[in-house]
């Protein structure tokens, strides 16, 4: 098993190595730590991954050598006292003249000191061409997704039992917390969002010391991370009788998700996938959905592809995104459903556990 895992990591790196012509360099200098991973498995918090047609060398810190030597195979480790002059040795070394980099991942003081060191070496930002590297996921990585699913998911489900009204936005979210790290999750995916009452209108609310009562939506947005994996997933929950108008809104953005969902299949556009939801929200409901109906989930939260109205992303196999309409009245309530989904070549499979039908809880 080990061998087969190391075997993904190389032919991940020699599905890189090949677009290198395309791109127009002849290496490339990774230092976005997710890249890093996906690319050699080095689990570290810092390095730096310089790959040319051939070969591959990671360079880390006194802190990581022994950590790096045991985590990747076929790829050379080097440990520097100072960063940049490793990168201008091996850079050298390796004969490169057009080396491509992630502008997201480096500073202006980090991008001069690589001009002033590789003066004969040409700089390629590359963007785009480096967007859908992880987007594609395969059946490892979604076997390790849907087990962090099933952790945060239960954690979920554990939450709807014992939350009563009374407990604050905090205790929620610390109880969330507390059960799936109990139940295998490394650490929370994002900061969880439990918004309660007038807070759930805000979309990245935090939680905070309002008690949850009475005649609230309890928005939900939880995920944990697994083997370095992502979940992410939104439940809304009420508190008691609702009112009709909140139960019609509740039921509008169901529709909205169940339709949306229903769209996700292999070459379907993502803003097409984001116009349905909308369609279904109509003019009562659309204008109050501020953001984005999803997004891919991988080792990070949030990546390749969107789903969004200017998305030019188009959906394959493998792909695995949230599907997350919402509404949000400022001052009043808010309410938000999201599953994470594995598209397939006619359709998806949903990867997180909790049923979205509206809960009450007494």
């Amino acid at each position: 098993m080990q061998q087969i895992i190391h075997d993904a990591f190389l032919q991940r790196i020699f599905k890189l190595q090949k677009k290198f012509p395309a791109c127009l360099i002849d290496g490339i200098l990774l230092t976005g730590i997710s890249n890093i991973r996906y690319l050699s498995g080095f689990t570290g918090s810092e390095g730096v991954l310089i790959l040319n047609a051939d070969e591959a060398c990671l360079l880390v810190d006194g802190r990581y050598k022994t950590q790096a030597e045991a985590e990747v195979y076929g790829v050379s480790v080097l440990r520097y006292d100072h960063k940049m002059q490793c990168i201008e040795k091996t850079v050298k070394k390796m004969g490169l003249a057009k080396l491509g980099f992630e502008p997201a991942f480096i500073n202006v003081d980090m991008y001069d000191d690589l001009k002033r060191r590789l003066k004969n070496v040409r700089l390629v930002p590359l963007g785009e061409e480096l967007k859908a590297l992880r987007a594609c996921k395969d059946r490892r990585e979604i076997a390790i997704m849907q087990k962090a699913a099933a952790i945060a998911s239960a954690a979920a489900a554990t939450l709807v039992r014992d939350m009563k009204p009374g407990w604050t936005e905090r205790e929620a979210a610390l109880h969330l917390e507390m059960t799936a790290r109990r139940t295998g999750a490394e650490q929370v995916a994002f900061e969880t969002i439990v918004a309660s009452g007038e807070n759930a209108a805000l979309p990245h609310a935090k939680p905070s010391n309002r008690k949850i009562r009475h005649g609230d939506f309890v928005v939900v947005d939880f995920g944990v991370k697994y083997q370095g994996y992502c979940s992410d997933e939104t439940c809304t929950f009420a508190i008691g009788e609702l009112t009709g108008d909140q139960k019609n809104a509740y039921r509008a953005v169901k529709c909205a998700h169940d339709e949306a969902i229903a769209a996700v299949r292999a070459d379907a556009a993502a803003a097409g996938i984001d116009a349905l939801a909308r369609r279904v929200l109509g003019k009562k409901y659309g204008r109050y959905f501020v953001h984005g109906t999803g997004h891919g989930v991988g080792l990070e939260v949030h990546e390749a592809p969107r789903l969004a109205q200017t998305s030019p992303d188009v959906l394959k196999a493998g792909m695995v995104v949230t599907v997350e309409p919402g509404l949000y009245y400022p001052g009043r309530w808010g309410i938000r459903i999201e599953d994470t989904v594995v598209v397939k070549k006619n359709g998806c499979d949903i990867m997180t556990r909790m049923k979205k039908d509206i809960i009450i809880i007494e």
